[in-house]
This record gives structure tokens, C-alpha cells and sequence, in this order.
């Protein structure tokens, strides 16, 4: 096998479906083997953001909410989308705010990583939130959002134990926790 990185190569794109938020397409390619394939592909419009909200004590804010694309429950970080002409960073923060009314003086970068790569190209970028204020969430019209204050051990352990299968929450508690343990960040 070469070092040299094979591409896939786009002969046909026909977009199937189109709305605010995704676009799914059907392509014709060649795969870098260089045999001829088909691929459907999820654009995501929006760049998705996560904070991990830590207090002084220890603590932090997950959000529950009935997920409508799983017919589930489902626990998790604060989540929401950024606009491609959005910060991504400010968006977190619009987000933070709206889901549990929190704001904080100090972001860290915690994260990024693509959600599912071999059917979508949507990207996430996680945050840790510090220095909070507390005020009332705002949350979207469609949200009907539960919020639950827990030391951050124990959001971690949700992760361990199944409670928490979101792929953004899971990837950032556990980042999270190997950092803390190298002693990287503080909390």
C-alpha cells in the first residue's frame, strides 16, 4: 500500500432532500480503489456545539429531553447548532444560556470531531464553561428541557454506565475525565 492518500472522486451530485437544517444528496463516485460506487450523504448546515458547564463546586448541568429521531429520552450536555456565519464559540454561549439560563466568564476549547462521518460531514465542537452566573433558561419553542445539577463524577459515571448515548456528550465527559486525571484542567 502507497503513502499516498487516494480520493474519492464526484461525478454526479442530485440533492433528494432539502430543508433549513440538512441537505441529503445521492452521489455517483469512484471510490479510491477505483471502482465506481454510489454514496448518500447528510449535510449539516450548522456546525453542532456542547459545553460542559463546571461550577466551583464541582458540578454540572446536563440537559434531558425527549429525542424525537430515537423515540427516546435522552440525557445530555448542553447541545445546539452554530451558523456557518455564526462563532461557534458564541454560539455555545447563546446555547448555554437558552437551555439553562447559564452564562460563564471563562471557555475552553475542549473538543472536535465529526459525528458519523461515513453517511454525514457534520462536525462538532465542544466546550468547558467556567465561571458561571445563573439566570432562567429560554429554551426554543420546541424544547421541553429538564435540567439536572450533578457533580461531574457522576455525569461521567452516566457515560459508564449507559445512561448517556449521545455521541457529543459521551466524547466530551470522557475527554474530560482523561484530562483530569493527567491533571490538564482543574476544576
Amino acid at each position: 500500500m502507497s503513502d499516498k492518500t487516494q480520493t474519492w472522486q464526484t461525478h454526479s451530485i442530485e440533492t433528494v432532500y432539502d430543508n433549513s437544517w440538512i441537505t441529503v444528496s445521492h452521489r455517483q463516485v469512484t471510490a479510491p480503489t477505483g471502482n465506481a460506487a454510489i454514496y448518500g450523504l447528510v449535510h449539516f448546515k450548522a456546525t453542532a456545539v456542547g459545553m460542559i458547564p463546571i461550577d466551583d463546586e464541582g458540578y454540572t448541568w446536563l440537559v434531558g429531553q425527549q429525542r424525537y429521531t430515537l423515540d427516546c429520552y435522552s440525557w445530555e450536555i448542553p447541545e445546539g447548532g452554530s451558523a456557518p456565519d455564526e462563532d461557534p464559540l458564541l454560539a455555545a454561549q447563546r446555547e448555554l444560556r437558552e437551555e439553562t439560563g447559564i452564562t460563564a466568564s471563562s471557555w475552553t476549547q475542549l473538543l472536535r470531531l465529526h459525528t458519523s462521518n461515513s453517511v454525514t460531514d457534520e462536525s462538532a465542537i465542544a466546550y468547558i464553561a467556567q465561571g458561571l452566573s445563573i439566570g432562567d433558561a429560554q429554551p426554543d419553542d420546541t424544547e421541553l428541557i429538564q435540567i439536572k445539577r450533578l457533580p461531574v463524577e457522576q455525569a461521567i459515571e452516566m457515560v459508564m454506565d449507559g445512561e448517556i448515548t449521545d455521541g457529543l456528550a459521551m466524547a466530551s465527559l470522557l475527554k474530560l475525565q482523561l484530562l483530569l486525571q493527567r491533571g490538564e484542567i482543574k476544576i
